[in-house]
């Protein structure tokens, strides 16, 4: 929650329980600096108000912090990811997670994907929903032809892919500016929307594992991408 406090933060009204002020009363006194609400209420009111199994006795109302696309990739974006039809709320959440960590400068979220505040994909993102640049109901074609207006590849994940993400790695192709579409965790990218995108990048797996996970997908994904763009020198050759 305290991503959403502070001075220009999301939160526009805490309510804390009254068993709880002494044990989160850090967080209250930032909220209080931040001139945001703070109100009391029972311990069986606040739990009403949450979803979980076992509440923290305190909860934050929050404006949306959405932004239209055209925002989200403004400037001169190097790593952004687009969740395609991204259904499960944990995967996103986790997705957002781990563009944050490794340095996206955006996440853009398709239409038919779940809803970026849907309580299990907010709580996933352990925060990083507040940390940077998000669009929702994003149609792919607008975001493809902004990405490549701002000089960015558009490359999607496909296990099938003739060509991975080494095949990139050592070709210097990760190093430059990049739009990541990751599909549906069942089906992956729709065949229709393969058109659109510049390539189709395999992950290279050497187990016996038929498959990974989405989020654990990504996490591998932007972190080559990530060391990519932070210094690797590529060589003069590109995969064609």
């Amino acid at each position: 929650m305290a991503e959403a406090l502070g001075t220009g933060g999301a939160a526009v009204e805490v309510i804390v329980a009254d068993e709880a002020v002494r044990r989160h009363q850090d967080l209250l006194d930032t909220a209080t600096r931040a001139q945001v609400s703070v109100l009391s209420a029972s311990a069986r009111e606040v739990a009403a108000l949450s979803d979980t199994v076992t509440p923290q006795g305190m909860v934050a109302v929050c404006r949306t912090v959405d932004l239209p696309l055209a925002e989200a990739l403004a400037g001169s974006p190097r790593l952004v990811v687009l969740c395609d039809q991204v259904r499960d709320p944990g995967n996103l959440g986790t997705v957002i997670r781990c563009a944050d960590a490794f340095g996206a400068d955006a996440v853009l979220i398709s239409a038919e994907s779940v809803d970026v505040y849907n309580a299990k994909t907010v709580r996933a993102s352990t925060g990083s929903i507040f940390h940077l640049p998000l669009a929702v109901d994003v149609e792919l074609t607008e975001a493809v032809a902004l990405a490549h207006a701002a000089g960015m590849v558009v490359l999607g994940a496909d296990g099938a892919a003739e060509h991975t993400i080494d095949d990139l790695a050592r070709s210097g192709e990760l190093a430059g500016p990049i739009l990541w579409v990751l599909g549906n965790e069942a089906w992956g990218l729709l065949a229709e929307h393969h058109a659109l995108l510049d390539r189709l990048v395999a992950l290279p797996m050497y187990g016996r594992a038929e498959s990974l996970n989405l989020s654990t997908a990504a996490a591998v994904i932007l972190y080559a991408t990530a060391t990519a763009q932070r210094g690797y020198e590529p060589p003069a050759r590109s995969i064609q």
